[in-house]
């Protein structure tokens, strides 16, 4: 690359409109493999940072109780809380079922417990999908912004490409 196009890269202020000005005015000058490359690069670490941005947002917005609300049906939701839980079962019914039970078969105690969990499980779990289906929500409208702009990008490359392609047929001609 020249070195206008190095300086306006390392000045931060790198646009479309640039890029094609160079572009434009240096009819040889053609990206590479390595600098198509790096402005993939940068393109990415623009999303990335958008995603990191967004996900830092919603941390802040978070308070201890919906990180509670997600931790608890994090747990809910898992193997370990089924595997606990079956074996939480399985002792209480073992030590009633022996002759110093305190909570004899049908097991009231044990379906007032097993009830209580319920009624403050579903809530909890409901509160966290809800919290979830909001940051899906987000990252959408994000993704679909991104992709409006690539989208736009794209439109103007092939803009640009289309001029730069009508200029090399110029200057094939002229040459002739």
């Amino acid at each position: 690359m020249g070195k206008e196009m190095e300086g306006v890269q390392a000045a931060g202020d790198y646009t479309p409109e640039k890029l094609f000005h160079e572009l434009d005015n240096e009819p040889d000058l053609k990206l590479d493999n390595d600098q198509l490359e790096r402005i993939a690069s940068i393109v990415n670490a623009y999303k990335g940072n958008i995603k990191s941005h967004l996900i830092e947002q919603q941390e802040k917005k978070t308070s201890w109780a919906d990180r509670l609300a997600d931790n608890i049906a994090k747990f809910g939701g898992s193997w370990a809380f089924i595997l606990l839980f079956s074996l939480f079962l399985v002792i209480w019914m073992t030590i009633n079922f022996m002759s110093f039970a305190f909570d004899k078969p049908p097991f009231i105690l044990l379906n007032l417990i097993l009830s209580c969990i319920s009624a403050f499980q579903a809530p909890v779990i409901l509160m966290s999908q809800n919290r979830q289906a909001s940051k899906d929500k987000q990252e959408a409208i994000l993704d679909f912004a991104i992709n409006y702009r690539a989208e736009q990008e794209n439109m103007e490359l092939k803009a640009m490409l289309d001029r730069l392609d009508q200029r090399l047929e110029r200057i094939e001609q002229q040459g002739r």
